[in-house]
């Protein structure tokens, strides 16, 4: 083998290397020393003296900088790292996994956390029930044909008693809005599809809320009903409600500096304004002159 072969070789592994070490970001690497101080108990995080690829270290480093501690307490280290392998193997073997920035791997794909759901082992079960089913799909396809196998697992049913886990609302086949919004949001998830949870937390026209889906294809987000098939994306009965809303938002896990506002950063999330998703938006300002 020639010098110049080897060399070539070399960089491309190089490259491969160092394009892999982007799913935890320097910040990501940070939060992750921060928080392993803050914590403390190095048996919170005995995963990681396993044997461990870099991509899993890395993938494990993302979820454990910013999980909530209850989950890390909750949940052994095997729990997380079975997550990280099938989000991982659904960016290597899902035609559109190479398609999705690292930025939008990190926090709308890897996270096992939707919203304040009990956590299961959701995303093993609904890859290998979607995989064959989506396979030779395009990514918008996909979306559409996932949101269609969620319809046919649950109805919506109206409860504020009751707050279902992925596989809970399978296993009964009933969910209110936020419960099928979760439902779907994770199983779009497992198929390596960076998708997210939108709220409002009034309408415009009534004293109400609602919950449904964002999903990223092709760089840019498209917005669905969750359980609610439509023959398109951004089409549901909503649209029009949405149109006067007077704020959307999603709550993003981990330390996010994507392109939409940030309304505020609590411990391990990024709050951020989806609002200019559906209606035109301006800002007000407002000067208080006596507190």
């Amino acid at each position: 083998m020639s010098v110049k072969r080897i060399a070539f070789i070399s960089l491309a592994l190089f490259v491969g290397a160092v394009a892999s070490a982007q799913i935890a970001s320097p910040v990501v690497k940070t939060d992750f020393a921060e928080r392993q101080k803050t914590v403390g108990n190095k048996e919170y995080f005995s995963v990681f003296d396993k044997k461990l690829t870099p991509e899993q270290r890395q993938a494990l480093e993302v979820l454990y900088a910013y999980m909530p501690l209850p989950d890390m307490a909750d949940n052994s280290g095997d729990f997380f790292l079975e997550n990280v392998d099938y989000s991982l193997k659904a960016r290597k073997e899902m035609p559109w996994g190479s398609k999705v920035p690292d930025r939008e791997f990190r926090h709308f794909v890897l996270p096992v956390r939707i919203n304040n759901e009990y956590l299961d082992g959701y995303r093993k079960v609904f890859y290998e029930e979607l995989k064959d089913r989506v396979k030779n799909l395009s990514m918008k396809d996909a979306i559409l044909e996932i949101n269609h196998w969620c319809h046919e697992k649950a109805t919506y049913q109206p409860s504020d008693g009751r707050t279902h886990s992925p596989l809970a609302t399978v296993y009964t086949a009933i969910g209110r809005c936020g419960e099928e919004s979760t439902f779907t949001v994770a199983a779009l998830r497992s198929m390596g599809i960076p998708a997210r949870q939108i709220y409002t937390p009034r309408w415009a026209h009534t004293d109400d809320n609602h919950a449904w889906v964002e999903a990223w294809a092709d760089g840019k987000w498209y917005f669905l009903g969750a359980c609610e098939p439509e023959p398109v994306l951004n089409l549901g009965w909503f649209n029009a409600p949405a149109s006067r809303g007077m704020m959307m938002n999603t709550r993003v896990p981990g330390n996010y500096d994507g392109p939409e506002e940030v309304l505020s950063r609590p411990a391990g999330y990024t709050d951020i304004n989806v609002t200019s998703n559906y209606a035109p938006v301006d800002t007000i300002t407002v000067t208080v002159l006596n507190s």
